[in-house]
């Protein structure tokens, strides 16, 4: 399998975490945001979306980082990221979709640009932007949490696989952690395993060094 990836996507870091915890092998195909190599025609030909991450695998090309997620879990059974009951695992599905479906889409670089560059705001009026929508996100996600290891139990799951992404650019961002313990808790113990670590943005091929 291919990876197509850029080491700050939040969306491709959550595959690439997908991918170390089911332990499969996979290359990673850097595509530049910042260069909008996104929207060339070379990668267009392979995911029409233009957009990040996407898949490609024996049967075809899979873009959408749920979709990919989902497959992956369906497809592979070693280390299941959802778990067998249906209660919980709406549970699971309802805490990721928070996150990839109602904070990211609205702090995604695709959003920050067009502040940017079409509203001419500042960069201070960007990053309270971004801060304010994190902050109305974490304060629902906190509020779901118990006192598990992870967000759901004692072994990771979907809902880990998308909280970890979008608390590393909280972070990058000055988000104050201090208001969420239990978002800081489990996403410093995911960083305990080497899953995680390996998928950070500073551990890319494409990273900057």
């Amino acid at each position: 399998m291919k990876l197509y990836t850029y080491f700050r996507s939040s969306a491709a870091y959550r595959v690439r975490i997908a991918l170390n915890l089911k332990q499969l092998d996979h290359e990673l195909v850097p595509v530049n945001l910042l260069k909008s190599e996104q929207q060339g025609a070379d990668y267009l030909s392979k995911n029409a979306q233009g957009l990040l991450p996407a898949l490609e695998t024996d049967q075809g090309m899979l873009a959408q980082s749920l979709a990919i997620l989902e497959w992956l879990e369906e497809a592979f059974d070693a280390t299941p990221l959802l778990p067998d009951d249906a209660w919980q695992k709406a549970q699971v599905r309802n805490f990721s979709y928070a996150i990839a479906c109602d904070i990211h889409p609205i702090d995604n670089l695709r959003v920050l640009k067009y502040l940017s560059n079409e509203l001419s705001v500042s960069d201070e009026q960007k990053n309270t932007w971004y801060r304010h929508w994190v902050i109305e996100g974490f304060k629902k996600l906190e509020v779901m949490l118990g006192d598990d290891t992870f967000c759901f139990g004692d072994t990771p799951t979907l809902a880990d696989v998308c909280l970890v992404p979008q608390v590393y650019n909280a972070l990058r961002f000055n988000v104050d952690m201090s208001e969420f313990p239990k978002i800081a808790r489990i996403y410093e113990h995911c960083n305990t395993l080497s899953a995680f670590t390996q998928a950070a943005p500073e551990n890319q091929p494409d990273a900057p060094q």
